[in-house]
């Protein structure tokens, strides 16, 4: 691996009016198509949702400045349609591959703004996760039932009654940001499903600020950043 490349927006959006507000593309080469995702957007169709998606926006995007007009993108990871911040999608199916076969090698960092406060500036939250309820997620005893998820957090600003954390998960399991901050005490302010008693930017204060992963086709170590946006920021 070579050294890290920074990159941020190396190309401005061809035709940003038609994007959801909100959502930016950072990066978008032959192989990769970065994005920040807007908070409220899913990442990926449902049942109930199909064509207002981040893959759909893209996958228009992609099909107008292609001169076949057939050109898509592929699903690489997902974020929770409640948290903002940066994506990948894949241009090729070859790059998609490349990237989910080394997707736990991905640095990913996420802030958090948590009501209360975390038990140290810094630790490790572990807890085994039982992700079988459709609705929500819980930490229970080992079992057959339950996976192993990992959370390295950093508090980085403390205020009278919220803190800024961020928060590297070294496992990648469905809600464990959010049920590690819960039962820390501390949940993420909007975050009424886990626990939350607040929502003061009347949306979840989780935001992916951080990607980092091995290019699928140069092999350069490349970095994504995203700030954490001003309706979480002004909070602190």
């Amino acid at each position: 691996i070579g050294d890290v490349v920074s990159i941020r927006g190396q190309r401005e959006v061809r035709d940003g009016g038609r994007l959801p507000p909100g959502m930016k593309i950072l990066f978008e080469d032959a192989s990769l198509l970065v994005i920040e995702k807007p908070e409220r957007l899913l990442s990926m169709g449902s049942a109930t949702q199909r064509d207002k998606t981040a893959y759909a926006v893209l996958t228009e995007y992609v099909r107008r400045s292609s001169d076949r007009g057939s050109d898509r993108v592929w699903i690489v990871h997902r974020l929770d349609r409640e948290t903002s911040g940066v994506m990948v999608f894949a241009r090729t199916e070859a790059a998609k591959r490349a990237l989910q076969a080394h997707w736990d090698e991905t640095e990913k960092r996420y802030l958090a703004v948590v009501e209360g406060h975390p038990p140290a500036d810094h630790g490790v939250l572990r807890s085994h996760l039982d992700e079988h309820g459709p609705f929500k997620v819980y930490s229970a005893a080992r079992s057959g039932r339950t996976r192993h998820a990992v959370t390295h957090y950093r508090v980085m600003k403390r205020g009278a009654t919220r803190a800024l954390v961020e928060l590297t998960p070294t496992t990648g399991r469905r809600n464990q940001l959010r049920v590690h901050l819960a039962d820390a005490g501390c949940p993420i302010v909007g975050d009424r499903k886990y626990g939350a008693e607040t929502n003061p930017a009347r949306r979840l204060g989780l935001h992916a600020g951080v990607l980092q992963f091995t290019h699928p086709r140069s092999g350069a170590l490349v970095r994504f950043e995203s700030p954490l946006p001003h309706d979480l920021a002004r909070l602190l």
